[in-house]
């Protein structure tokens, strides 16, 4: 038998640094700092603005200078409480979600569920995976589930304990099932309907290209899931997370101990969650739900759930606000992301940003100017973390400078689509990732490790088919 050597322990009065990575919190209120001194530093500036119906675009061309509105200390705390204001809706859904599926967690019947359905799919891992992946990146392209797929997370979390993945893996699933889908939109209201409508193209077309697109995202990003999870089969050592598989202390549960029954009640409990879930994908397809109805939603199913499980009224509220507990980190991280929008709008400097990257697109060929495009796209993201606030400016200044460098506007329009799709899931500034983040416990930078093979996997899939794009002249059928 070999004896480890024996290492000598440091002594007590020498201190190690080591290099931490900051709290999430930490890191985005380091890039807020940036961005106020930057209204300090860098010339303001707008274009003139036209409203269209309900859109207010940009006017191309029409961008001057204007008063330096740098952003006070005073102007600079309060930026924060705007962005948790202006985020309010995506924030209550999250802690909604945590108190709703605390309530399901305690009934039992989300366990029962858990057990019932791995005994069929342990040994089928990869058809799991493309089932429940595919399902959410249908969601995702449709936009029907966006913002929300935070309130599915803690399913992940548990299904991944129960199949013997780590939270990377679970959190995967149905994040990046969904924003695979969502990334190559199809049938998004916005931000491709709108960003169409601003570029005068028909509403949803150059569908056929743009299914393959999203069948080459999906395919990808569901293969690489699984081949992590198999790696993760053969060498435990080879989680992004170390030894700690499972850092978050939010909902997840040790679902893969013992054997949970699944009972009559618990049936009735997930069909009339599950009832609900489907009445809200119709309320959303057909009656224009938002955030708003999917976190009454929650409130509803937990108060359900709670009265079918036997609970008492005061143990469903109870339970519910501990789930809400749970869950506020990565709720309030939402509004801390939105902050970064709120400096930079407050100092004029998103136009004098986006002026600058259609400046440096003019003169190109058609095919280095479309991927130009597809790469500004993508910085310009960092900045504004929406997509539909990302289109309302920069697709009117890109329309007429595509017409300009003989690239069709469908090209233009997607290439904006792909740039801010392919860093979606590695932005710092996206509430929606610092939310998945923190309600799975997975640290920023393991993260984008996980991550940042597969954003490259989508770069390239993306420039391909911009450039197919270019040369076959892609119109708007």
């Amino acid at each position: 038998m070999t004896v480890p050597a024996v290492k000598s322990s440091p002594s007590p009065n020498k201190k190690q640094f080591r290099l931490k990575m900051p709290d999430a919190y930490v890191l985005l209120f380091m890039v807020a700092v940036v961005c106020a001194l930057a209204t300090y530093v860098i010339p303001a500036g707008e274009f003139d603005r036209v409203t269209k119906g309900e859109v207010v675009t940009a006017v191309p061309g029409s961008y001057h200078k204007v008063d330096q509105s740098p952003v006070g200390v005073v102007s600079f705390f309060t930026a924060i409480q705007e962005g948790m204001v202006g985020s309010s809706s995506i924030i209550f859904l999250i802690l909604f979600t945590g108190g709703a599926l605390a309530i399901l967690e305690k009934t039992g019947a989300v366990g029962g569920l858990i057990h019932h359905v791995i005994s069929r799919f342990r040994s089928k891992q990869l058809l799991f995976i493309c089932i429940v992946g595919g399902l959410f990146s249908i969601l995702g392209t449709t936009g029907v589930v966006v913002n929300s797929v935070i309130g599915f997370i803690p399913l992940g979390l548990i299904v991944a304990r129960s199949l013997k993945w780590d939270a990377a893996a679970g959190a995967a699933v149905i994040y990046i099932g969904c924003y695979a889908g969502f990334n190559a939109t199809i049938l998004s209201p916005s931000p491709l309907g709108l960003s169409q409508k601003i570029a005068d193209l028909p509403l949803f077309s150059g569908l056929g290209l743009r299914i393959a697109i999203y069948l080459c995202f999906v395919i990808s990003s569901l293969i690489y899931i699984y081949f992590y999870t198999r790696k993760l089969k053969k060498s435990p050592e080879s989680s992004i997370l170390g030894a700690n598989w499972f850092p978050g202390k939010g909902l997840g549960g040790d679902a893969d101990e013992g054997q949970a029954s699944f009972t009559g009640r618990h049936k009735l409990i997930l069909a009339v969650a599950g009832l609900s879930l489907l009445g809200f994908l119709y309320g959303a397809l057909k009656l224009g739900w938002t955030d708003n109805q999917m976190a009454g939603m929650f409130i509803f199913i937990s108060i359900a759930a709670g009265i079918i499980g036997g609970m008492k009224a005061n143990d469903i509220a109870k339970t519910f606000i501990n789930g809400c507990q749970s869950l506020v980190y990565g709720a309030l991280i939402v509004g801390m992301a939105r902050t970064i929008s709120v400096i930079l709008e407050q100092g004029k400097l998103l136009d004098t940003v986006v002026n600058g990257l259609a400046g440096l697109l003019d003169g190109f060929s058609p095919a280095a100017g479309a991927i130009g495009m597809y790469i500004a796209s993508g910085l310009l993201h960092f900045l504004i973390s929406s997509g539909s606030g990302e289109a309302v400016v920069f697709i009117p200044i890109l329309a007429p400078l595509a017409d300009l460098m003989n690239i069709t506007r469908q090209v233009a329009v997607e290439a904006v689509m792909l740039g801010e799709g392919v860093v979606n899931c590695i932005n710092p500034t996206s509430g929606v990732l610092m939310a998945v983040l923190a309600a799975s416990g997975i640290p920023y930078v393991k993260w984008l490790r996980f991550m940042i093979p597969l954003a490259f996997i989508w770069f390239v899939i993306g420039l391909v088919f911009i450039c197919i794009g270019v040369m076959t002249g892609w119109g708007p059928y």
